[in-house]
């Protein structure tokens, strides 16, 4: 079968490559549709994700694709299921796992991180990541719950309330899901600080948003505004902005990846002053129930958020940046066919 492999630092090579066996807990999933992110921007370049990735590996922890062929111990999937994977698997007997924060797992694996994930045809997992996708659902929408999955996440770390006014740092696609995400869990007020203005515009059209803010052309995030503050860049700037436009008693969510050695600097007066809580925020555990529920119920719309659909052939140009602007990139492997 098919694969695109990461050979080395950036090195991804479409390879001949066997399909895999399926042991008795595990699920073989033929592929549909794989998103790239962040993580893979990192993994490609050498750095860490959730875990370290080790080549030659095959990336893709976003993901979607139909059932082929279940272990002999499975029972809550079979062929022809549609599915969608969360890719952390946590060990369950570290501190961690046994103190209910499993996202802290001492021995964290993940499928396209450190085993091979759904940039090939035909990829595994075990059946309790396995989650079956609701009919209203397509397997291209499908692919990005593991993203979706981190910002409900984020959220669910917070305190939020309708009477709150949210400010989102990053038009990313990260970005762009804390917009819609925060309105769905009953945020009145949203606005937008970016630097892309078509994003800007799209998402005060269509998704909800009632301010934005170009900060590239100049635009001031106001200064003691927001009651929650969502960072999704991941830049010493721009959590730095964050800091400065949390009002009395604010959350400030940092949730943008920011580089090993990236620091920022905070007044801690004004942390004091303020009484800000300021969280971060890694991967998602127990997340992808309702992330499957917001896409179902129609309050998120993920595909208005896909720019570009590549192929195998077409991830190195994403990675390299040859590409341009790129809202959410997804590797078409199957299609809905599959």
């Amino acid at each position: 079968m098919e694969a695109l492999v990461l050979t080395g630092i950036k090195e991804l090579t479409v390879k001949d490559i066997d399909r895999p066996k399926v042991l008795p807990n595990e699920v073989l999933i033929h592929t549909a549709f794989a998103g790239i992110c962040g993580t893979d921007h990192a993994l490609y370049a050498g750095l860490p994700g959730s875990a370290d990735a080790v080549p030659p590996i095959v990336l893709g922890h976003e993901n979607s694709g139909v059932v082929a062929e279940v272990g002999d111990a499975v029972t809550n999937a079979k062929v022809g299921d549609r599915v969608t994977v969360d890719p952390n698997i946590y060990c369950g007997q570290c501190k961690y796992c046994r103190t209910g924060r499993p996202e802290l797992c001492e021995n964290l694996s993940a499928v396209g991180v450190t085993r091979d994930g759904g940039f090939e045809e035909y990829f595994t997992a075990p059946a309790s990541v396995v989650y079956q996708i609701p009919d209203n659902v397509s397997l291209k929408s499908a692919s990005v719950v593991e993203p979706i999955s981190c910002a409900v996440h984020g959220i669910k770390l917070l305190k939020v309330s309708p009477y709150q006014k949210a400010l989102v740092i990053g038009d990313g696609f990260m970005g762009e899901l804390f917009v819609q995400i925060l309105q769905a869990y009953g945020i009145h007020q949203v606005d937008l600080a970016g630097i892309v203005d078509e994003k800007l515009a799209m998402n005060k059209a269509q998704f909800g948003v009632q301010n934005t803010f170009n900060t590239k052309n100049g635009d001031q995030i106001p200064a003691e505004e927001y009651d929650v503050v969502i960072e999704a860049v991941g830049m010493p700037q721009t959590q730095e902005e964050a800091i400065a436009a949390a009002a009395r008693g604010a959350q400030v969510l940092m949730f943008g990846v920011g580089g090993p050695d990236a620091t920022f600097e905070m007044n801690t007066y004004e942390i004091f002053q303020k009484q800000l809580t300021i969280q971060g925020s890694f991967i998602n555990p127990n997340s992808f129930e309702d992330s499957l529920a917001l896409l179902s119920s129609g309050k998120l719309n993920v595909e208005a958020l896909m720019s570009h659909e590549l192929d195998y052939k077409t991830v190195d140009d994403f990675v390299n940046g040859k590409l341009g602007v790129v809202s959410k990139a997804v590797v078409k492997v199957g299609g809905e066919e599959a």
